[in-house]
C-alpha cells in the first residue's frame, strides 16, 4: 500500500481509505470486524465512517434487520478497531439529520459539540483525525461552524477540521475566515469524484491545488457502475435510496469495460488506479461489501498505468466535459506528496 500526506498535517494516510456508510447492512455487524482487520492487514490505515451511518432507514435491504434494529456504523467500526485504534487515521462526520427534533441536525455549535461527544462514544476513543463538515448548514454562519471546529481541536478532541461536499468557493470563504481568526483551518476537502463525474476538475481541484488542501475521493467507482456491478441489485445511489444509472453512466462504463477488456485489466482497477494519479488527490473512499471486494480494490492501488493509458481514460465520457487546459496547466501540480509504500 502507497500512503500520501494529507493537506498541510504531516499526516501520511492509505492511498485507499475504507468507508463505512453501509456498515451493519453490507457488511453485516458479525462480518465487519473480519473486513476492518483486513483493511488493516493490507496496510489500509484510512477509516472514513460518520454520527448518521448504518442505521437509517434509507440503508434498509430484505434479508438484514431493520433500522430500528441495527447499531450504528460508529458503534461497529469502534469495536472492530478494539485494540487497534492508534494505527489508524480516523475521521468521522455530523451535519445529517439524526432524530426528530429540530435540533437534531446541522453544523451549530450546539450540535457539533453534542454530536461529538456521542460520536467518541460510539468509535470508544477520546478524540478523532479528522471531523468533516459533512455538508454546507445555509442556517448556521460559517464563522460559528469553523470556530466550533476550532475549539474542538485546541481541547484536543479532534486533531484537525474538515469539509465534506462543499463547493470550491465555499471551501475558499473558509479558509479565509480562519487565516483571519487565526482559526485552525480545515486541511482536506471529501467530494463525490471519480471517472464519470468529475465536476471537482472545474473549480475545486486548482483551489486545493493553489491553497495546499487534499481531496479525499468519496463514490470512486460510483456505486459499482465503474467496476462491472451495475447489474447488482443495490448498486449506484440504490444502496441508500435514490435511483440507478442513466444512459450517460452506461456509455461511460462500457467504455471502461471495452478498455479494460483491451488492456488486460478489471474496470475497477482502472477506473481507481486513474483516480489516484489526479492532481490533489490523496486517498480514495471505498466501501467494500466483504474481503473479496476489499481485495479487489487494493490491487488496484498498486497498479500504474502508462500515460497513453491515462490519457485514454480521461477521454472516456464523463459529466461534466470539463476543460483539461485546467488540469494540463498544473502539470505535476498537487500530487500526493512523499507517496511511500
Amino acid at each position: 500500500m502507497d500512503y500520501a500526506l494529507l493537506g498541510p498535517t504531516g499526516i501520511r494516510v492509505s492511498r485507499l481509505c475504507v468507508g463505512t456508510a453501509t456498515f451493519g447492512v453490507a457488511p453485516r455487524a458479525a462480518d465487519a470486524a473480519g473486513l476492518v482487520r483486513g483493511a488493516l492487514d493490507h496496510g489500509i490505515n484510512f477509516f472514513d465512517t460518520a454520527n448518521a451511518y448504518g442505521n437509517r432507514p434509507q440503508f434498509d435491504r430484505p434479508g438484514v434487520p431493520p433500522w430500528t434494529e441495527r447499531e450504528s456504523a460508529e458503534e461497529i467500526l469502534g469495536r472492530a478497531l478494539a485494540g487497534r485504534r492508534d494505527e489508524v487515521v480516523l475521521a468521522t462526520k455530523a451535519r445529517e439529520s439524526v432524530g426528530p427534533g429540530v435540533n437534531d441536525r446541522g453544523l451549530s455549535r450546539r450540535h457539533l459539540i453534542q454530536q461529538l461527544e456521542r460520536s467518541l462514544r460510539r468509535l470508544r476513543t477520546d478524540h478523532v483525525d479528522l471531523y468533516y463538515a459533512h455538508h454546507p448548514d445555509p442556517d448556521t454562519p460559517l464563522e460559528q461552524t469553523l470556530a466550533t471546529l476550532d475549539d474542538l481541536v485546541r481541547q484536543g478532541k479532534v486533531r484537525h477540521a474538515a469539509l465534506s461536499t462543499y463547493p470550491a468557493w465555499e471551501t475558499v470563504q473558509a479558509l479565509w475566515i480562519c487565516s483571519a481568526r487565526n482559526l485552525h483551518g480545515p486541511v482536506c476537502a471529501q467530494v463525490r469524484y471519480n471517472l464519470f463525474d468529475r465536476t471537482p476538475e472545474t473549480e475545486l481541484v486548482p483551489a486545493c491545488l493553489r491553497l495546499g488542501l487534499s481531496l479525499v475521493a468519496f463514490s470512486p467507482l460510483s456505486g459499482g457502475l465503474l467496476a462491472g456491478a451495475r447489474g447488482r441489485e443495490y448498486s449506484g445511489e440504490l444502496r441508500w435510496g435514490g435511483g440507478g444509472f442513466s444512459p450517460e453512466h452506461l456509455a461511460t462504463a462500457e467504455r471502461l469495460d471495452s478498455l479494460g477488456a483491451e488492456w488486460g485489466h478489471p474496470p475497477a482497477h482502472l477506473a481507481l488506479a486513474w483516480l489516484l494519479s489526479r492532481p490533489a488527490v490523496a486517498s480514495a473512499v471505498i466501501g467494500p461489501e466483504d474481503l473479496a471486494e476489499l481485495t479487489t480494490s487494493v490491487a488496484a492501488a498498486d497498479l500504474r498505468l502508462e500515460p497513453a493509458q491515462l490519457d485514454a481514460l480521461t477521454a472516456v465520457p464523463s459529466y461534466p466535459r470539463t476543460a483539461q487546459s485546467l488540469l494540463r496547466l498544473r502539470t505535476g501540480e498537487g500530487r500526493p506528496q512523499e507517496v511511500e509504500r
